[in-house]
């Protein structure tokens, strides 16, 4: 008796804590807007995350199975206060890109390395490879090989992707 009490109590709480977790991530956000606002370097806001990740485990471990849970149940998030829940939003509401960005905020501050030279050869019917030459000296092998209605891309014989042959047709027709 005691065991079949312990089960459905088991099965009642898990079934009802561990459904609706999609939703705003609220508690995490305000975590992740307090760490952006105190400092303004990205080596600061790097080291304030890593100090700061028990608490992002924490806060997104409540939001998965506590506030997301009752933000699926009740159509409005009990942090930010905002409906409707986010399975009930169109995906154009969710995700926005601003067209009007400064070019310069779309590329990261790392240095550049120009390339000098491309160069294209067939080593077999299915496989293209491409040798990068950059201005510091270094050299790339990107390949491609084909396989069925697939093909796998390798950048210095690691794999990097998987497109199909219809994907790569209709982003040439694109460009």
């Amino acid at each position: 008796m005691k065991k079949t009490l312990i089960s459905i109590t088991l099965a009642t709480l898990l079934s009802t804590q561990l459904t609706g977790c999609m939703g705003q991530m609220g508690l995490s956000a305000m975590v992740t807007k307090g760490n952006l606002s105190v400092v303004d370097n990205r080596f600061g806001r790097a080291g304030l995350f890593m100090l700061l990740s028990p608490v992002y485990g924490l806060t997104a471990t409540a939001d998965l199975f506590i506030f997301n849970s009752i933000e699926f149940w009740t159509g409005t998030n009990p942090i930010t206060k905002r409906s409707p829940a986010v399975v009930d939003m169109p995906v154009e509401a969710i995700f926005k890109v601003n067209p009007h960005l400064n070019k310069e905020l779309t590329k990261a501050p790392l240095p550049e390395i120009k390339l000098t030279n491309a160069t294209m050869e067939a080593t077999s019917e299915d496989t293209l490879v491409m040798t990068l030459n950059f201005d510091d000296g270094s050299q790339q092998l990107m390949s491609g090989k084909k396989s069925g209605e697939q093909v796998d891309f390798y950048l210095d014989n690691e794999f990097i992707a998987r497109v199909s042959i219809e994907d790569l047709a209709n982003y040439s027709k694109q460009s």
